[in-house]
């Protein structure tokens, strides 16, 4: 029986209707970039020091009335405590501190207003601020489980328009939050809304598109856009210094998206897994007609309509997997476990050389254009890495690269701190094209029957270490070496660790656990036709396959 692509190769690879598809798909990523970076300079922290009204008009200076504090080898005015005034006292000060009692007073010289000098999120209110980024990502975290089985319930369509809608409208609301814990919660259901159009728009384009234009929409087609959203960032904050009015203007584009309804059609792989055929012939024909190609009088024979309208239903009556098989056997618990977290460690540090931006030496507009622009290039050589380097070397010689570069930064005098934004932008390139690559990498390591899953599983993994980045980024408010440090030394450790797993380039898909090849540092290979059988008998009976497959592995 003929697959899908086969029975719709009439309509060609890159016609009118493919270009048109990969382009309004990859825009509609646009806003995900600055939605999800946004809190770099929503959340950023002003110089601030505690308020004194008793200097009005008593002649009192400063360093009479504030204690100082070495930040950065910097020596400043303390930002959290302030001597104590007493008008019986000779100087009007005792030796002795106190907290910023009539709160604070934040420098006016790069925003007019933050969300941190809206609820004063300094001091012993400082873990709110990040702490806000990692409500975002637990959002992004809820939707990455629940976005594939709502898109594969009410289709790809439906659930890329009205999740772009929930993220619209509540990033609208959260403008006119009157506290911080209602700012979280919007926030919250911004992220969730951010990962369910991303991931649909990622489906919908990846099931419209011929298998030549896969891999480049899945890395110059969203990733690229994406990127370009994130580029548009620095440039609406530099104009707005206002936290409200960036965030009103930052969400009004998503209402431009509207009118993409009439132009974007829903999935036909999608609506044939339905039974709704005649739209699905209907959505091919017009594609037909638009890339000026005859379709054939009866698209799908009887018998395909039937076994597409089954597929879904036959293969998971055949056997229900878990989440457990990804654990099942040593081989594939190996690759699971070093996916889990090789996906972790590349979160922490794209994210959080992303969030870390306003730390650096320079100006944080400028730096976070340039680490955009830093993702663009890293996302088209990933493309190309992907096209000719084996799978082992794609992936660990960025994350090495980036890790060593970021460890550097250390190293560098004070008087050269341009050479440690250029270390930062090296890191940030190998990361994130190692964040490209790890895709299609899990996609070819986790067989057939658990890939969906596997890839899932990652992305889970992956969203851990999004909730713990902005704390990453935390640190370098207070030391602004020490983020480099953390993030070199685990981006270096699971470089390393990734040359352990199976190479798969010009190597078959596995399709069943038993066919999950051993890591790389592992030369006891077992023939995997042995064990199809025993595999099959034991799901059949409901035992643990992993008894079969002890010898495998290190």
């Amino acid at each position: 029986m003929r697959d899908y692509d086969e029975i719709t190769s009439f309509l060609g690879e890159w016609g009118p209707f493919q270009r048109t598809i990969f382009f309004l798909l990859s825009i509609s990523t646009i806003p995900n970039g600055y939605v999800g970076m946004s809190m770099v300079f929503l959340a950023d922290i002003p110089p601030h020091r505690c308020k004194l009204p008793y200097l009005n008009g008593t002649g009192v200076y400063l360093n009479q009335s504030l204690p100082t504090q070495v930040v950065n080898g910097e020596i400043i005015y303390s930002r959290c405590s302030r001597y104590k005034w007493v008008n019986t006292s000779r100087t009007g000060f005792l030796n002795d501190t106190e907290s910023c009692l009539d709160g604070w007073e934040y420098s006016t010289e790069r925003y007019t207003s933050t969300i941190v000098t809206e609820w004063n999120l300094v001091c012993e209110e400082d873990w709110k601020a990040p702490f806000s980024s990692s409500i975002f990502f637990a959002g992004v975290l809820t939707g990455s489980l629940i976005s594939g089985q709502v898109s594969d319930r009410y289709g790809r369509k439906v659930v890329l328009f009205f999740t772009m809608a929930l993220q619209t409208v509540f990033s609208l609301i959260q403008v006119f939050s009157n506290s911080w814990e209602m700012f979280c919660v919007l926030y919250f259901v911004v992220g969730l809304g951010q990962i369910s159009n991303y991931v649909a728009a990622f489906v919908l384009g990846s099931e419209l598109l011929g298998k030549s234009s896969r891999i480049a929409y899945s890395t110059l087609g969203v990733c690229v856009f994406y990127a370009l959203g994130y580029i548009i960032l620095p440039l609406f904050a530099y104009f707005i210094r206002s936290w409200r009015m960036l965030l009103f203007v930052i969400s009004i584009p998503g209402l431009f998206y509207v009118p993409l309804w009439w132009f974007i059609p829903e999935s036909p792989r999608w609506l044939l897994s339905q039974g709704r055929v005649e739209e699905a012939e209907a959505i091919i024909r017009a594609a037909a007609k638009k890339n000026g190609v005859t379709p054939p009088m009866n698209i799908f024979k009887g018998e395909e309509i039937i076994a597409f309208m089954q597929l879904t239903s036959k293969v998971k009556s055949q056997h229900s997997y878990t989440y457990i098989d990804l654990i099942r056997t040593t081989n594939i618990r190996n690759v699971s476990i070093i996916n889990f977290i090789v996906w972790m460690i590349i979160t922490i540090g794209y994210f959080g050389l992303s969030l870390n931006t306003p730390n650096m030496i320079g100006d944080p507009y400028v730096n976070c254009f340039i680490s955009a622009a830093t993702e663009i290039a890293a996302y088209i050589s990933a493309w190309a890495i992907l096209k000719y380097t084996p799978r082992r070397i794609a992936l660990s010689f960025p994350l090495l690269l980036g890790g060593a570069v970021l460890l550097l930064i250390q190293l560098v005098p004070s008087n050269l701190q341009i050479l440690s934004t250029v270390l930062a932008m090296a890191g940030k390139f190998g990361i994130t094209a190692a964040f490209s690559i790890v895709y299609v990498f899990a996609a070819e390591l986790f067989p057939t029957v658990v890939r969906n899953m596997g890839v899932g599983a990652c992305s889970m993994a992956s969203r851990i270490g999004s909730v713990l980045s902005p704390y990453i980024a935390f640190i370098g408010t207070y030391n602004k070496i020490l983020p480099y440090i953390l993030m070199g030394s685990i981006t270096v450790v699971v470089g390393l660790l990734s040359l352990l797993l199976p190479e798969t380039q010009g190597q078959p898909l596995p399709e069943k656990i038993s066919q999950v090849p051993p890591l790389h540092c592992c030369c006891n290979r077992r023939d995997p036709t042995l064990e199809i059988d025993l595999e099959d008998v034991s799901i059949r009976n409901g035992k643990n396959s992993g008894q079969h497959n002890s010898s495998q592995g290190c």
